[in-house]
């Protein structure tokens, strides 16, 4: 059955093609809801400039909706795909957030990348279990139906509305009781944004994984060469305590848009010592406050795999935290065939980049460092 492109309400038109990273980021600069996976930047630099696409939607002449979408062509395909993660934005600052401009901007993207060009259409939104429920259905009603073999991610949301003393309260006691602990240790303590913090905690990250025997979760030089090419607003912040000049504690968080993100944390032997990363999450708190975040998102809990995660977690949420598992991932596509074809293909895709990525890991682990991109690549995007 062929696919038919639905009808905008009134007062609604949508724009579509690569905009300028400048005006990009003025769009985002807008929204509550922009985040990190959203910025020019993110999939820029992972991807290529040449693979972003973006759709923006306005009522009346306001802009109210956005999505930036990387394109892939697939191996072995004349057909192709476009991922959204964390996007649409639909909740502009300082304006009530409204589900029909999300509405409206769903259907954009399907009527463009899906209808007209024939693309595979998948969706990663920042919506939970928790919130209205007639947003799943708003979902299917669009097109949009759950990937297959999805299964939520889970996380920890804590409000950060109330006054950071009622926060602290709020804290587990235990975790309370560390945070005090460490604060009697009088550690050294830095934040920044700079290449050498970062570098500083590559270290500290690198010496987590090799102690726990961990896999990469996610590629940490990626994040590095994105962090140089966003703009001031955006960066990432580093924070990092220890003594004598030397970190043993780490994190790496996002603030941009109304919700502050955890992105990485990480402690050498001797911060297990020192409670040190107690009392960088209560640093991170203080400065999601001050950047005017009403939301800190814990980024991803397993209690059956990573009990220990969890728990330190589950101790910042406290007893004001919401545990909750995001809607997930949805798709947009015409016909099975052609959500099957991009299912397998992007499987084999996938496990090739992995097959591919094993020499550069023994390689990486073997010089004992955390390498740029290459420079072809970081030349793509600058800008």
């Amino acid at each position: 059955m062929t696919l038919r492109a639905r009808a905008f309400d009134p007062g609604y038109t949508a724009a579509f093609g690569r905009l300028s990273e400048h005006r990009w980021r003025e769009i985002l600069d807008a929204f509550d809801d922009a985040n990190l996976y959203q910025t020019w930047s993110y999939d820029a630099v992972r991807q290529g400039e040449e693979r972003l696409w973006h759709c923006v939607v306005s009522r009346s002449g306001r802009v109210v909706a956005a999505a930036q979408a990387r394109l892939v062509g697939l191996p072995g395909l004349r057909a192709g795909a476009a991922y959204i993660r964390w996007g649409p934005l639909w909740r502009p600052r300082g304006a009530g957030a409204d589900a029909l401009d999300l509405r409206m901007c769903l259907r954009a993207l399907r009527n463009e990348l899906v209808v007209k060009r024939g693309l595979f259409l998948r969706v990663f939104p920042v919506l939970y279990d928790d919130e209205a429920a007639d947003l799943r259905t708003l979902l299917q009603e669009e097109g949009f139906f759950s990937a297959p073999g999805e299964t939520p991610q889970r996380t920890l949301l804590l409000g950060l509305e109330p006054a950071l003393e009622d926060i602290r309260r709020s804290f587990d006691h235990k975790w309370r009781n560390r945070l005090s602990r460490a604060e009697r240790n009088e550690l050294e303590y830095a934040d920044g944004t700079d290449d050498e913090s970062f570098g500083a905690f590559v270290e500290l990250y690198r010496s987590l994984l090799d102690r726990k025997k961990f896999k990469e979760p996610n590629d940490i030089r990626e994040f590095r060469a994105i962090q140089e090419h966003l703009p001031g607003n955006q960066k990432l912040r580093v924070f990092l305590t220890g003594r004598d000049g030397t970190p043993s504690c780490g994190a790496i968080c996002s603030a941009y848009g109304g919700t502050g993100i955890y992105l990485f944390g990480a402690c050498n032997e001797a911060g297990m010592t020192t409670n040190g990363s107690y009392l960088i999450q209560w640093k991170v708190i203080q400065w999601l406050k001050d950047r005017g975040c009403r939301l800190y998102n814990l980024n991803g809990i397993n209690p059956e795999t990573n009990p220990g995660t969890y728990h330190f977690k589950a101790g910042v949420a406290g007893k004001t935290g919401r545990d909750v598992r995001y809607l997930g991932r949805f798709d947009a596509y015409e016909g099975s065939a052609t959500a099957t074809a991009v299912h397998l293909a992007a499987k084999a895709h996938l496990s090739f980049r992995r097959l591919l990525a094993i020499p550069r890991k023994a390689s990486r682990n073997a010089a004992g460092d955390a390498p740029k991109p290459p420079a072809a690549r970081r030349r793509d995007v600058q800008s």
